[in-house]
């Protein structure tokens, strides 16, 4: 018997490391798939979901709404199975010993049933309560982190503690709720097990005085109550993690449920595209029926260059989103040589489409791949050709590493000159066929500009281009000039015609260059 033992001890050893094994690879295969495509979903999404959804609650679905999943397979579901089957043969074990005792032992089950799913509603609903605090705590800390200067800058890091600490505050709460179900369910699966002894004793008691059973009966049973309710003690603590795993589950295919996609039915994913802009009645609005462009009719040739200009909130950036798809139009017709652009598959039509921003994004990499955004086409001597051609080529080899330069999160090592720079050095070496300029050298000094502008007719030269600017300086060679007004055409023509009619443009020029004492001679 002592060497069986000894065997089965071994075994159960060697069974048990592969269950472990082979459970937490299963849970980490699983999330490492599910957080694969939640991402590749998120990406897809327009651009109007992240106006209204806080990042910190995206990181929290990615990251750990995900890890309570892998729990459900490491920690939870084959568990609870290995559980439930040794419930089964201990209730069969006993019914064979003695089906009278096991009846008496099973009397207090219903109140233990009752109290289960009481405690089940219970603790579902504080688990959602955890996990939205945790978005709450990630959201905040991800906004407060990324606005770090603006906080000391204005000296509210008392302020903004005190936030954090009610923040936090309600996440310690939200957990002390879910312990306090335990604390209770806990206590009450004990006094069922002890009634269940006192049952067995009673009842043993008196068959062993009229010798229906011998001792060792009485005695085996008490240790099967001991082993019956061991598990039920431990599914409960299971069920805490298919519980929470479920909660989160729940949060990440409501993302994967959302149904915010841009429609990407477009059929033209090759070919050489011309450049010819068109639109046609555009009408568009974020929110329902505020309209933000309103009959929008404009035509840009091939090679020419189109400038916006209008006060904030004009409708100018309105365009460059619903060109590049970002938005869908609400009404009207935006097409590229011809073809609605919603006929173009959607990530050639991007592809066909370079964007340079005012607020310049540069990821925590080396110079070179936030040029080329680690696409393996671009070879190192495009980035060092383009580079030369914006007259960025001293800057970067100046850096330590040169383009293997870390710029580290948003650039932040790198000048705001330096980043709108490596913007332009990424839109030349992916060869546009429409090049977008939104308050490109807005930025950014003097000297710096004027680099720029250089860069700016290189990348312009036979190709068709919309500049948005506030600087009527930098707009005066364009082919056209579109005035908007509260998202309406109020004046279009080149920059001598618009001077003539003494309209909108003519107001935005000449308040412009009163206000910084230039001589407007030089520029008519």
């Amino acid at each position: 018997m002592v060497i069986i033992m000894i065997v089965l001890l071994l075994l159960q050893s060697v069974i048990q490391y592969y269950h472990t094994y082979l459970t937490n690879t299963l849970g980490q295969s699983t999330i490492r798939d599910l957080r694969t495509n939640v991402f590749d979903h998120i990406t897809r999404l327009r651009l109007k979901y992240f106006d209204r959804t806080p990042i910190g609650q995206l990181i929290t679905r990615t990251v750990s709404d995900l890890e309570t999943i892998a729990d459900i397979f490491s920690e939870g579901l084959i568990v609870i199975i290995g559980d439930v089957l040794q419930l089964v043969a201990l209730l069969a074990i006993m019914f064979y010993t003695d089906w009278r005792l096991t009846l008496i032992v099973l009397i207090p089950m219903p109140l233990l049933m009752a109290a289960t799913y009481v405690f089940k509603e219970a603790i579902k609903s504080a688990f959602q309560d955890v996990r939205a605090q945790v978005s709450n705590l990630n959201t905040f800390l991800q906004e407060h982190i990324s606005g770090m200067s603006i906080t000391q800058y204005f000296a509210r890091e008392n302020q903004e503690m005190h936030k954090f600490k009610r923040i936090n505050a309600q996440h310690r709460d939200a957990n002390i709720r879910s312990n306090w179900y335990y604390s209770i369910f806990f206590p009450v699966v004990e006094i069922i097990s002890a009634i269940s002894t006192g049952l067995l004793v009673w009842y043993g008691s008196k068959s062993i005085i009229d010798h229906d059973i011998s001792p060792g009966v009485i005695m085996a049973f008490i240790m099967y109550i001991n082993m019956l309710f061991r598990p039920i003690r431990e599914l409960a603590d299971k069920f805490n993690t298919l519980q929470m795993g479920m909660v989160g589950a729940e949060r990440i295919f409501t993302v994967l449920d959302t149904k915010e996609e841009e429609e990407n039915s477009g059929t033209i994913s090759s070919g050489t595209v011309k450049g010819e802009i068109k639109f046609e009645n555009v009408w568009f609005a974020y929110n329902e029926e505020n309209w933000v462009l309103k009959n929008i009719s404009f035509t840009i040739q091939p090679g020419q260059t189109l400038a916006l200009v209008g006060a904030t909130g004009a409708g100018k950036s309105s365009i460059i989103n619903i060109l590049n798809r970002f938005y869908p139009v609400s009404k009207g017709i935006v097409s590229i040589d011809g073809k609605d652009i919603r006929e173009y598959e959607l990530g050639f039509l991007r592809s066909l489409i370079a964007t340079v921003i005012q607020d310049v994004f540069l990821f925590s990499d080396s110079v070179a791949n936030n040029i080329s955004l680690n696409n393996p086409a671009i070879s190192r001597d495009q980035l060092i050709t383009a580079a030369t051609e914006a007259g960025a080529l001293q800057f970067i080899e100046r850096l330590p590493g040169g383009f293997d330069y870390d710029v580290m999160e948003r650039g932040a090592t790198l000048s705001a000159g330096q980043a709108q720079l490596i913007s332009f050095i990424r839109a030349m070496v992916y060869d546009p066929e429409i090049l977008v300029l939104d308050e490109a050298t807005s930025s950014v000094d003097t000297e710096t500009e004027i680099l720029i502008q250089r860069t700016i007719e290189k990348l312009m030269k036979n190709r068709t281009s919309i500049v948005i600017a506030h600087r009527l300086s930098t707009i005066q060679n364009a082919d056209k000039i579109i005035v908007l007004d509260k998202g309406e055409i109020k004046e279009e023509g080149a920059h001598q015609e618009l001077l003539k009619l003494d309209g909108y443009y003519k107001r935005l020029y000449d308040l412009q260059f009163n206000s910084s004492g230039i001589e407007k001679n030089q520029y008519q």
